[in-house]
């Protein structure tokens, strides 16, 4: 908290945030202005409500504060940033971006708000450092509406990739070291994110659909097409990074294409191999300098990473579970929902490097530590007994894990 504070002249937000913070670090099974009002010992939600919608503070102040964080706990010049959207079912027409659109969320077109994240991907953990919510176009197009749910005027309709071309150049003009980019087939196969990376010579691999076209010394082909004319030894059998159940075996193949006229740089199409089903992905990649195919599959992998993310952040600190309408108060709740995950994030970095797990236990992980931070801020049962919780948790975790690992080493050809 000493970190934001000076973000809020005043005393009493100042008070008023941390105590919002230690509710969504709690372990509430919802989190919202009503059920945090609550854990903190107010007498209605009114003081919440002030502090999201009214009081004033800036929210992309405290985000630059969220990235500052991260980045000094988990900084790794092989770094990712990943973009994603993720989307919230809502009801109704007034909660600001809310329409008919598809959500990766509920897997079909809903009515939902849907956002883009940006995340911090090192090898110590990942956490999200920035976000922007899509606002579409029928939105745009309407500006009593969007002067109704607090929307700044003038504000232009964005797709989600220039949201993320926006987000990934906020962070890399602010020192962000990263050197990668890695984002699905939304942002590969619209070329705004990647014209942009391409001028600021970040490398990237973004995922591109079947039909995608690349160009190569032998002309113009879909993806697939290409895919299918690869010899059997050009393919390598790698891991994606190691998964719940173990490491993620694919097959990959690495084809050099030709990148825009006049740009510097080595462009390639990467294409994975699931080795049982044989279903393709096909990722298009670039780099200011040749790299080697371990390097791509590297950051290939690191993809998912915003997957877990999302799922941390919704299951851990309530990142979807706001109960708010206007635009400045969906951007104050989501940063500090993100703020909270950060700190999941990087104290279970720090705990993984000073203080290894011991044989029988897996590493702390961030839900491990909300369940000790829970019991620090919200006793229920004495500190031994949620120890001996905790330390019950890890060790059936540590015996399902090495049950994993021995099964898929019995069952690899």
């Amino acid at each position: 908290m000493g970190r934001i504070a000076n973000r809020f002249s005043r005393v009493e937000p100042r008070r008023r945030v941390r105590r919002l913070i230690s509710g969504l670090l709690s372990d509430l099974p919802r989190k919202n202005c009503w059920t945090l009002a609550e854990h903190a010992g107010d007498a209605t939600p009114d003081g919440m409500q002030h502090l999201l919608h009214r009081a004033k503070w800036d929210a992309d102040a405290i985000r630059d504060d969220v990235r500052a964080y991260v980045v000094e706990h988990l900084q790794d010049t092989e770094a990712v940033l990943v973009v994603d959207e993720t989307g919230d079912l809502k009801k109704g027409t007034a909660t600001v971006g809310v329409q008919r659109q598809y959500t990766g969320t509920a897997g079909r077109i809903e009515n939902a708000q849907v956002a883009v994240y940006l995340v911090y991907s090192a090898a110590r953990g990942h956490a999200a450092v920035d976000r922007a919510l899509y606002v579409p176009r029928l939105w745009t197009d309407d500006p009593d509406r969007c002067r109704d749910a607090g929307i700044p005027d003038g504000l232009a309709f964005a797709t989600k990739p220039q949201l993320a071309a926006q987000m990934v150049i906020r962070a890399l003009d602010a020192g962000t070291p990263a050197r990668w980019v890695a984002g699905d087939e939304v942002y590969g196969d619209n070329p705004h994110l990647r014209t942009a990376l391409e001028h600021r010579q970040t490398g990237y691999v973004l995922a591109v659909s079947s039909t995608h076209p690349v160009v190569t010394h032998a002309g113009k082909f879909q993806a697939k097409v290409l895919a299918a004319r690869i010899p059997k030894r050009a393919w390598q059998r790698r891991s994606a990074g190691a998964g719940a159940k173990g490491e993620r075996y694919y097959d990959w193949a690495q084809v050099d294409v030709h990148g825009p006229a006049g740009r510097i740089g080595h462009w390639s199409l990467l294409i994975r191999r699931n080795r049982r089903t044989g279903e393709l992905a096909f990722y298009r990649c670039f780099s200011p300098q040749p790299v080697p195919l371990s390097d791509l599959v590297r950051v290939a992998g690191r993809r998912w990473t915003v997957e877990e993310t999302f799922q941390a952040s919704k299951g851990l600190t309530g990142l979807d579970e706001h109960q708010v309408r206007r635009w400045t108060s969906w951007h104050r709740w989501v940063t500090l929902a993100m703020l909270a995950h950060a700190f999941l994030a990087v104290t279970a970095a720090t705990e993984r490097r000073d203080r290894p797990a011991p044989n029988g236990l897996i590493p702390l992980t961030g839900n491990e530590i909300q369940h000790l931070f829970a019991t620090l801020i919200s006793p229920v049962h004495d500190l031994a007994h949620r120890l001996r919780w905790s330390h019950w948790r890890r060790r059936h975790q540590a015996i399902a894990r090495d049950c994993h690992y021995r099964r898929q080493v019995a069952t690899q050809p």
